[in-house]
């Protein structure tokens, strides 16, 4: 474990987060991380059980005189995004996070953190372990699966949950109190290409775009980040309507909560056209440089030559996918008319994949409207169609209807303002929590979210404020003393 971590205060939850991040777990790759916590509940002697589909759930009894308050639920998800620099030599499968203290903040080096949302664990775990902090009926449940797919709150029956009220602890702002969120909805258009033999006297390239921020898909949708695949075929469709150059692969993006960062593709030309696409591409780089000069400023996009390729793509087929990318929206679509500044509608084109003669171009839209979440898809899906694709619309989950009249939301709004002497801002957020989900099988249950402040997720620009992490923690356990 990191010695410099464990020292922070509040150390019960740093020393948990430390042991957390010790062990492997990328989305849909759970096992470790299920028994971790399976052995951490048996070890305090509590109620501990795995459910059908691996979400894991720790019972502990009230504290002496609360017996009578309502059983609290406890909730946040064990998956972490693994996402890492190109750069960086890292396998999330079998190693743990390596991290740092960098002033108020804690980073890892070169990879995502696992703050999102190994903090909310941490902090369940601390309760769990405790003798000295007073507490109503605790049900703690640790959902699988909730960045690619929220397959373990999908998967969790009704009847299973005791509790009366859950706090969700996946909210990145320390300063507010979400009470709805967004659902989504996952679009996948696939298609095969003949593939042509390179022509005699080309030059092959390939061309990177690195360095932009990247972030939550959700979250940061309305940061205006730069999206790598949409950079990569702005520059290959201006090269295939000047140039002629033909498309060997383009690899963009990963995950599809995750505003991709990187971009990369091999492409082939005439070599007599060499110096003159050499000059058009350094022009077109200037100028979405300067474009996203405000927001993108580490942006980099190089052009290198290389070996030539075997194959690339057949012309039609090159032309038609990158208008369809050209054409699919990306960002914002619109925004709520019922709450302020809240994004209502958005997609993430997250993943291109083009090599061998295969295509798959990944997307995920987000509404907390569902005829607004569905109306995009299918304008996305009639893009991609146009284009010959078979397109898929998989994964949807509901969002999260506000309820202002909650009770749990009193609570935390008044003992908010007790202890920091303001009011707390409660909103709704255009991430995908499990509370939609959850609430579907659990429709009496009072749901609220909160958490520290976590910057850059989804990305190895995540970070966790260390005095956010400390407020968080004292709130909760002012919270649990006054739950109904």
């Amino acid at each position: 474990m990191n010695q410099e971590i464990e020292q922070l205060e509040p150390k019960r939850i740093w020393n948990n987060f430390s042991k957390l991040n010790a062990v492997p777990r990328p989305s849909k790759k759970e096992e470790k991380v299920i028994e971790f916590m399976l052995n951490f509940g048996k070890s305090l002697q509590l109620e501990t059980f795995k459910d059908e589909v691996g979400n894991v759930i720790i019972r502990k009894e009230a504290s002496i005189g609360m017996e009578d308050c309502k059983t609290l639920t406890l909730q946040s998800h064990l998956d972490m995004v693994h996402q890492k620099n190109s750069s960086t030599d890292f396998d999330f499968d079998t190693q743990g996070i390596e991290m740092y203290v960098d002033g108020d903040w804690v980073r890892a080096r070169g990879t995502t953190l696992g703050a999102d949302n190994g903090m909310g664990v941490a902090a369940i775990m601390s309760l769990l372990e405790s003798h000295d902090i007073p507490h109503p009926p605790l049900e703690a449940l640790f959902t699988i699966d909730e960045e690619t797919g929220m397959t373990g709150a999908m998967g969790l029956k009704g009847g299973v949950l005791k509790g009366k009220i859950l706090l969700n602890l996946d909210t990145e702002e320390d300063d507010e109190i979400d009470i709805g969120c967004a659902g989504g909805i996952d679009i996948t258009a696939s298609r095969t290409y003949e593939e042509q033999t390179v022509p005699k006297e080309s030059i092959a390239y390939s061309i990177s775009v690195k360095g932009l921020h990247g972030g939550h898909s959700g979250m940061d949708i309305h940061r205006g980040f730069g999206n790598a695949n949409k950079i990569m075929n702005r520059l290959l469709f201006k090269s295939t309507e000047e140039f002629g150059i033909g498309v060997s692969q383009i690899d963009g993006g990963s995950l599809r909560n995750a505003i991709p960062r990187e971009s990369f593709a091999t492409v082939v030309l005439k070599a007599d056209r060499k110096e003159d696409f050499e000059v058009k591409i350094s022009k077109w780089v200037e100028d979405i440089k300067r474009e996203n000069s405000f927001v993108e400023t580490n942006l980099d996009i190089s052009l290198n030559k290389v070996k030539i390729p075997v194959k690339i793509m057949e012309k039609t087929a090159q032309d038609k996918i990158l208008r369809a990318v050209y054409g699919a929206h990306n960002g914002v679509y619109g925004m709520s008319a019922a709450i302020p500044d809240l994004v209502e509608t958005s997609n993430n084109i997250a993943r291109i994949e083009v090599k061998s003669g295969k295509i798959r171009i990944g997307c995920l839209t987000r509404s907390s409207v569902n005829t607004a979440k569905i109306d995009l898809a299918t304008s996305l899906k009639s893009v991609f169609e146009l284009a010959d694709c078979k397109v898929t619309l998989t994964g949807e989950y509901p969002g999260w209807s506000p309820n202002p009249n909650s009770e749990i939301l009193e609570v935390l709004k008044d003992q908010y303002e007790i202890l920091f002497n303001e009011q707390p801002q409660v909103v709704a957020c255009h991430a995908g929590l499990e509370c939609g989900i959850l609430g579907k099988n659990y429709p009496e249950i009072d749901m609220i979210s909160f958490g520290p402040t976590i910057k850059g997720a989804h990305s190895p620009d995540e970070r966790v404020s260390i005095s956010s992490v400390k407020k968080f923690w004292t709130f909760l356990l002012q919270i649990l003393k006054n739950t109904p």
